[in-house]
């Protein structure tokens, strides 16, 4: 069974360590196998691309590589503040992440 994440696709996250530590950025997709994420415009890797039909001249490209999820953390919709993430069930018996610093409700 894969490890459980706190953090989702689409969500705005900041590092918290590594050499990106600061930025801020979207999830792009989250790898939940191995507990890592992709987020956009962090931890750019150049790769060298062979001429395909798709990309016929090839060449080096810049695409980002998977971070640890331990590494980041939600930043806040609603007080824009990196926060832990914890769980909260509705009165209609639906799970939402709420924000630890604010009690606000993460999910839409």
């Amino acid at each position: 069974m894969a490890p459980k994440m706190h953090v989702k696709a689409g969500d705005k996250v900041k590092v918290i360590a590594g050499k990106d530590k600061g930025k801020e950025g979207k999830i792009l997709s989250v790898v939940t196998s191995s507990g890592r994420v992709i987020v956009e415009g962090v931890s750019v890797a150049k790769r060298h691309q062979r001429p395909t039909q798709q990309m016929p001249q090839g060449g080096i490209i810049e695409k980002e590589a998977a971070i640890a999820g331990s590494n980041v953390m939600l930043v806040c919709p609603a007080c824009g503040a990196a926060t832990r993430v914890g769980h909260k069930i509705l009165d209609n018996g639906t799970k939402v992440r709420v924000c630890k610093k604010c009690n606000e409700v993460v999910d839409k």
